[in-house]
């Protein structure tokens, strides 16, 4: 049920860019004298971020006095989403311990339609793609370790497990379209499309599966990718924590393989049961969270473009090809 394939080729990913930024000088004045005097210093030149989806401003500003730090700012002139999003962030830095490696939230400020965020700079560069092995390696350690991190006493997270529940829901979206609807979705997309449209109620089962197994007492980052991870010779840093929340050890794992397999990390059933993640977790186990995964790929993609993020819904749907394959292995087809 997917509408088109998109190139096997790794080099053929699409970009985690939203395509759209803003620039300094396109923040109304007052947000930029704000930003000034959070920093402590006027904004002396501007290194713009060249990956992720936040379609407001996202840059390295470099201030007057030598110092840097690292700011978003959004508005719902950008993406009606986009505030509420930034708000998470502020709430999640301060469910994060010391111990993670993620930027330290220096300030914020919010005053009802422009939302800020000043973040410590971290100098380094993302992983290169298609994935290099030694990146790849510095990377699944780390999720690792954050599988054995519990956030911060008194955190304010959501459950994962109530979290799925809500939106790992993309069969069961699908079920409610009328049998032609389904018919020409899975006509467009091929054989995969075939093969959903004619699992479409053990799809939906597996899928009804999955949220307590997303339930757990541990950090989970929500949303980790490549463009979401920086590296420097000796330390990594896991940003952008807008939908994080406490959950179990294996879902930061799970939900990032099918990216990882779509920009030619290899192929994500042997990455998952490479882990020590994978421990535990049934044949079933499995099924159940990959099926909500491909669903929430699979059902999003088809969506319109979200306004400022055209961009996402290619993303989306490349992954969801890659989280496919993963699920028909599982199942044995």
């Amino acid at each position: 049920m997917l509408p088109t394939e998109p190139s096997p080729e790794p080099g053929g990913a699409p970009p985690a860019f939203s395509g759209t930024r803003l620039s300094w000088r396109d923040l109304p004045r007052h947000v930029r004298d704000r930003i000034a005097s959070l920093a402590g210093a006027p904004v002396g030149a501007e290194v713009m971020a060249t990956s992720g989806f936040t379609p407001g401003f996202a840059a390295v500003l470099e201030l007057v006095d030598g110092r840097q730090v690292f700011v978003k700012a959004v508005s719902p002139a950008q993406n009606s989403h986009s505030p509420e999003l930034a708000r998470q962030e502020i709430r999640a830095a301060s469910a994060i311990p010391g111990s993670v490696p993620a930027p330290r939230l220096l300030w914020s400020h919010d005053d009802g339609e422009w939302v800020v965020l000043g973040f410590e700079a971290v100098v380094g560069r993302s992983p290169e793609l298609p994935w290099r092995r030694e990146d790849l390696e510095r990377v699944l350690a780390a999720v690792g370790e954050l599988s054995r991190t519990r956030p911060l006493a008194g955190h304010t997270l959501p459950d994962q497990a109530e979290a799925w529940a809500s939106s790992m829901t993309g069969w069961r979206s699908f079920a409610t379209l009328t049998a032609h609807e389904r018919a020409r979705v899975a006509e467009r997309a091929g054989g995969i499309g075939e093969w959903a449209h004619r699992n479409l109620e053990r799809l939906v089962a597996w899928e009804r599966a999955a949220p307590p197994l997303a339930a757990g007492d541990r950090l989970v980052h929500g949303d980790l990718r490549a463009d979401n991870v920086i590296l420097d010779t000796e330390r990594l840093w896991l940003v952008d924590w807008p939908h994080a929340g406490v959950g179990a050890p294996w879902l930061d794992l799970v939900c990032m393989l099918p990216s990882v397999t779509m920009q030619g990390g290899g192929a994500a059933r042997a990455l998952f049961d490479a882990s020590p993640l994978s421990e535990g977790l049934s044949t079933d186990d499995q099924l159940a969270l990959v099926a909500a995964v491909t669903g929430f790929f699979t059902w999003h993609c088809l969506q319109p473009d979200p306004p400022g993020l055209p961009n996402l819904r290619a993303f989306q749907r490349a992954q969801a090809y890659t989280a496919v394959a993963w699920l028909r292995e599982l199942a044995g087809e």
